[in-house]
């Protein structure tokens, strides 16, 4: 039997119980990985911190997990990260709901300012939409335009057309579906009744049906067993009847004594199978703990582990273990300031109202001096409050058992020990706050050996790499000193070399012969260009069309010594040319040629003859200017693995050379957007390490290197 890598519908119904009891928890922060798994991170008051994963790729899925499981944050949060921050941000989890008995769950979130739905579909290609609370597209990770539906940005979310709810149905529509029927019952049941084969399976044999059994001869005490078992399974998800089970292969060679953890995992249920007596079933207290210890150990599994003699030691999880518990140390360190800060707001409050304070004590004293039982005073308190009185109306609870009064001033609520003064409460609660403060300092103590464990988790990694180059260096070397090249496609993990350039902003690439080009993604961009880079030496290139960027192929890095003596190539101005026509309305337009032309430095101004007028990002040219004419657009994208690890692109001449592997395009009529994720499973598919795609080269970085307008990829 193969894993189990999607969840059922079964799967879900279960789920959504168990998910309620997270209701109330606030979101703190989301995250993307690549274009198919989803993560919001969510804290409770009683469970604390709650991570949640929604992926819809290969693997579909939707539950918590341990916060030590979760993959590392992303470098750069994509711009679908960012919009569910902003809409989720301190926002309440207020509940899910399974689309009738569809794999679609519906995460419903609150907040102050609107409803916000993610809408998860578990099922053929997967999706997540994120709507409003009226079901309006904000964003979604796949457009779907369907004749039967459609979800784009900006348009009214539609579900899949109903089917048939196997826990709901009545036995009339039942009897109505098997009828229909042209096959065996087993099949009536996966098909018609929606169950899966599983599910249709397990039906079958708790009825103690035969699965082959043609519906022709299937009488109706077949039926009555038949539905019969159905109500049962019904009713052990509505009542929440779970036993989850994880089931693993079972060793043949075990005799009983082995231990069943070692088997591979093969499936994960709310409850016992009967179709599963051949595995080894563990059981677990919740559905959701089961599904979290399943795709862990499935991932596991699947992972393909280096010889232990060459495996490097994973510094990239110790370095996020300590960033996680830096995280929760700074969290803990707010909180001991906040509490620390309300507590002595609460006791100067005291002081503000002396007089009313004093007077709500001095009561209490006095009943109790006369022996006047708690509820007594309590419902004094009440009839004072109704008939007006500030000191009555300010007591919110009279606490015998405990011998206080809870009082509201101003807005906050204030715990008063009922033998002392105000200036004895006032005391008690500098002395918490003091006492919280000291906590804070212990804390503050912690978080800074933890750095230390970080910066020296960072510093052995380092010293692992620069290791790893010398070997490489001083082993790959052939008779001829030449360095054997290493198959980064085939390692199964690389390490990550992060390098943002300031010109990482704009559009660039490195030409050929290994000079800069950059150019402006707007008019701020080509203003600033112009005015702030622009030195002697360089090359100036724009398209004849308009609508292009303002590119500039630089003969010296900004920090150099400027020069007009340099000899650009003209290799290197015929790869800007084509990088400047492909980056401008000409690929837009849906063009493949276009004119260009170049010209130095000094022939560029900012200054306008007299009558003339620029616009912002605009520039006057001054003397001749050399023309290229029906320049070819061409652009590629490729991920690059040393000496940096990152996404670059350019056109296919220029980059070529500088990447492991490359994706050329051509314009076409896919939107940006939706070519970026292509390229982005074509990079997961080339790659054994997929975690390092996904941290390096999500679409929306991918997507940064792209030329404006629809594109395809050259060849498909």
């Amino acid at each position: 039997m193969d894993p189990k890598r999607e969840l059922t519908s079964v799967d879900l119904a279960a789920l959504v119980g168990e998910f309620g009891a997270y209701e109330g928890a606030k979101v703190d922060k989301a995250y993307l990985y690549g274009d198919d798994l989803v993560r919001l991170k969510m804290r409770d008051f009683d469970r604390g911190r709650i991570e949640l994963i929604l992926e819809v790729g290969e693997i579909k899925r939707a539950h918590t997990v341990a916060p030590e499981r979760v993959p590392d944050a992303p470098g750069r949060p994509p711009q679908f990260a960012m919009m569910l921050r902003n809409r989720l941000s301190g926002a309440d989890f207020a509940g899910v709901e399974q689309y009738e008995f569809d794999r679609i769950l519906e995460f419903t979130f609150e907040r102050e300012d609107g409803t916000t739905r993610i809408i998860v579909e578990l099922f053929g290609q997967g999706n997540v939409a994120v709507t409003d609370g009226e079901y309006e597209v904000i964003d979604c990770l796949e457009t779907v335009r369907l004749k039967s539906r459609t979800v784009v940005p900006g348009s009214r979310y539609e579900f899949p057309d109903s089917r048939t709810n196997p826990l709901t149905v009545s036995r009339e529509a039942f009897d109505h579906e098997m009828d229909d029927s042209d096959t065996d019952v087993v099949r009536t049941l996966a098909t018609q009744l929606n169950f899966g084969g599983l599910y249709a399976e397990e039906v079958c044999t708790r009825a103690g049906v035969e699965k082959g059994l043609d519906i022709a001869d299937a009488d109706e005490a077949v039926y009555d067993r038949v539905y019969e078992a159905i109500e049962r399974l019904a009713l052990d998800i509505r009542n929440g009847n779970f036993e989850p089970r994880l089931y693993r292969e079972r060793d043949d060679a075990d005799d009983g004594d082995g231990d069943a953890s070692e088997g591979q995992v093969v499936d994960v249920t709310p409850f016992p199978l009967e179709e599963h007596d051949d595995f080894d079933g563990e059981p677990y207290d919740t559905f959701l703990e089961a599904l979290d210890d399943y795709f862990f150990q499935l991932e596991l599994g699947e992972d393909e582990e280096p010889e232990p003699t060459e495996q490097r030691p994973d510094f990239d999880s110790e370095v996020a273990k300590y960033e996680r518990i830096i995280e929760q140390q700074q969290g803990a360190i707010e909180g001991f300031e906040q509490e620390a800060d309300a507590l002595r707001e609460q006791a100067e409050l005291l002081y503000a109202e002396y007089g009313l304070v004093d007077e709500i004590l001095s009561t209490i004293q006095d009943a109790r001096a006369q022996d006047r039982p708690w509820d007594e005073i309590r419902e004094r308190f009440e009839a004072g409050a109704e008939q007006g009185i500030e000191a009555a109306e300010a007591v919110v609870d009279v606490d015998g058992s405990e011998g206080t009064v809870t009082v509201d001033l101003d807005g906050e609520r204030i715990d008063l020990v009922v033998g002392q003064g105000v200036e004895q409460n006032a005391d008690r609660l500098y002395t918490e706050a003091k006492r919280v403060e000291e906590k804070k300092e212990g804390a503050l103590a912690a978080i800074e050996d933890t750095r230390e464990d970080l910066e020296d988790a960072k510093r052995r990694r380092d010293e692992w790499e620069a290791t790893e180059r010398e070997d490489t260096s001083e082993d790959g070397e052939d008779e001829e000193g030449e360095t054997e090249q290493r198959d980064w496609l085939a390692e199964p993990s690389i390490p990550i070399r992060e390098n943002e350039p300031w010109f990482d902003r704009f559009r660039w690439f490195h030409t050929s012969d290994g000079y800069l080009v950059i150019g402006g993604r707007n008019a701020d961009q080509n203003e600033e260009l112009v005015k702030k880079y622009l030195e002697p030496g360089d090359k100036v290139l724009h398209t004849q069309a308009h609508g292009g960027p303002v590119t500039v192929l630089k003969a010296t890095d900004p920090s150099e010594a400027s020069s007009s003596d340099i000899e650009l190539p003209d290799s290197s101005i015929e790869e800007a040319a084509q990088f400047a026509v492909s980056y401008s309305s000409v690929w837009k337009d849906g063009r493949y040629a276009g004119d260009v032309y170049a010209v130095d430095a000094d022939q560029v101004t900012k200054t306008p003859e007299s009558g003339e007028y620029l616009e912002k990002g605009g520039f006057a040219i001054r003397g001749d200017r050399t023309y290229y004419r029906d320049t070819p657009v061409g652009a590629a994208v490729g991920i690059q693995c040393e000496p940096y690890t990152r996404v670059i692109g350019g056109p296919p001449s220029a980059i070529e050379d500088r990447v492991e592997t490359t994706i050329e395009l051509e314009p076409g009529r896919y939107a940006q957007a939706d070519t970026a994720k292509r390229l982005y499973r074509r990079f997961r598919e080339r790659f054994e390490d997929e975690s390092f795609v996904r941290k390096i080269a999500s679409p929306d970085r991918i997507q940064h290197f792209m030329p404006p307008g629809g594109s395809r990829i050259k060849g498909d």
